[in-house]
């Protein structure tokens, strides 16, 4: 079984072996004042706004304080630690990390990577042109939105922000009655709703803490920064839907959410991709070489294609077939949201990662494919097993097999988006019906629910 412990931890101790003295000059604790308080009461007459104090005894007036005090105030350090130095500045041979800002003794000397948007100002500096933009190993000023390279990143953040939706605004009364009722539904699908949920409710604080943790920092380009901060937002959001989920319907908690450390179905898949997001987590870690851009090329396929592309897929056909014969409908509404969400998701990764090939053709070679395949094959194997796990007898209208066929198709429809051979000739969609819920095109009764293509107002065209 794989490490599952935090990639960061190690980073609070070594910080412990380094503490800064605070700056010298700075006033120690305050001792106990027995003057009188007419004494006291004259001092803090003689104190100007900026903390200066002037001597009691000499009488200084108002006026005479505010001239005499002028540019006097206390300095206060921004920086307790050492200033990060300008990434130009230290040219393209060494590596500069957040946590010490100093040359990085550990790190690849070759790999200084791209701006983080931490740098010193310079002022005067020119301004960013659209040329200077690039996905990853930019210098460009990262702080400036604009000018736009990546219409399309922006694109999908503003239609992300138009689809915003909050869990409480699904009605999940027919789903507690249903559950409450001891003949509402099978134990196999009791099993299916709480093994998703079970795997649901951590999966995204892990593709969140990937986000957070590791890819923003080497995404050099700020249109798709803001997209990444707009998927973090929803990763936050989908746990709230399952914890709103898990608490209507009076689950055990504890249970649910500790599912990845109990149930090997569940388990394995987080222990898939872990150890993606520690590399990239490093702090010693950055991009600017060959290998370490692969790296990061292989840490986005393993999240975006295979993690949200192919690991959540036998869960949402699992629930959205309940909703479709009419069970456990506000789940599957919710369920319906997230993968309207989870979809944009991936394929912003899936564009994320093709415009790095295409700005970097010497990553893709056939030896660094042909590991990718690798990794998209071993995928079908684990969610293959997770759908015979979570439905070992098969349920109306589901089976292993077909299960089988889907992720057969879907692996497919991964590999070509990312420009990569199918590996499963002649698969096919047994369930056709999961086009259609993808679409969102879908009449619903408006007093009774939400429009699931629903857009914020500010979004929508009044022609």
């Amino acid at each position: 079984m794989l490490n599952w412990d935090d990639p960061l931890a190690f980073v609070s101790n070594r910080r412990e072996d380094s503490k800064i003295s605070p700056p010298a000059g700075l006033p120690g604790p305050r001792s106990f004042d027995s003057r009188s308080s007419a004494d006291r009461q004259v001092e803090h007459q003689a104190r100007d706004i900026a903390g200066h104090v002037h001597p009691p005894d000499k009488g200084v007036g108002t006026d005479d304080v505010l001239a005499a005090t002028a540019g006097t105030a206390p300095v206060v350090d921004p920086n307790p630690l050492p200033i990060q130095p300008d990434l130009a500045a230290w040219g393209a041979t060494v590596s500069v990390t957040g946590a010490d800002s100093l040359p990085d003794p550990h790190a690849d000397p070759t790999a200084a990577g791209g701006a983080t948007g931490l740098e010193n100002l310079e002022m005067g500096a020119g301004r960013v042109r659209v040329d200077d933009k690039r996905i990853i190993n930019c210098r460009a000023d990262l702080n400036q939105l604009v000018p736009f390279k990546y219409d399309w990143a922006w694109q999908k953040y503003l239609d992300a922000c138009a689809n915003h939706w909050m869990p409480q605004e699904i009605n999940m009364n027919a789903d507690i009655a249903l559950w409450k009722d001891p003949n509402g539904l099978t134990e196999d699908e009791r099993t299916i709703i709480e093994r998703n949920l079970g795997f649901f409710s951590t999966a995204d604080s892990l593709v969140a803490n990937n986000l957070v943790l590791a890819v923003y920092r080497h995404i050099s380009n700020p249109e798709c920064r803001q997209y990444l901060l707009r998927q973090a937002f929803e990763e936050a959001l989908h746990t709230h839907a399952y914890q709103y989920a898990v608490e209507s319907l009076g689950l055990d908690e504890g249970e649910i959410f500790n599912m990845y450390r109990e149930v090997p179905a569940v388990a394995r898949k987080a222990e898939w991709a872990l150890p993606y997001t520690q590399c990239l987590a490093d702090p010693h870690f950055n991009t600017g070489t060959p290998e370490n851009d692969r790296k990061l090329l292989r840490e986005l396929v393993a999240f975006y294609v295979i993690f949200e592309g192919i690991f959540f897929y036998v869960g949402f056909v699992q629930v959205l077939s309940m909703g479709r014969r009419n069970k456990m409908t506000g789940t599957a509404e919710q369920f319906q949201y997230i993968l309207r969400d989870e979809s944009m998701h991936m394929n912003f990764g899936i564009d994320v990662i093709n415009q790095i090939k295409l700005e970097n053709p010497h990553l893709w070679t056939e030896g660094f494919k042909q590991e990718l395949v690798h990794m998209i094959r071993d995928a079908i194997g684990l969610e293959s097993q997770y759908a015979h796990d979570t439905m070992p007898r098969g349920v109306l209208g589901l089976n292993v097999s077909s299960f089988d066929e889907y992720l057969k198709f879907i692996a497919n429809r991964r590999c070509v988006q990312i420009g990569l051979p199918e590996q499963y000739p002649g698969a096919t969609n047994p369930f056709p019906w999961m086009s259609e819920v993808l679409d969102l095109k879908k009449e619903k009764n408006f007093f009774e629910t939400r429009v699931t293509e629903y857009r914020t107002g500010g979004s929508l065209a009044w022609d």
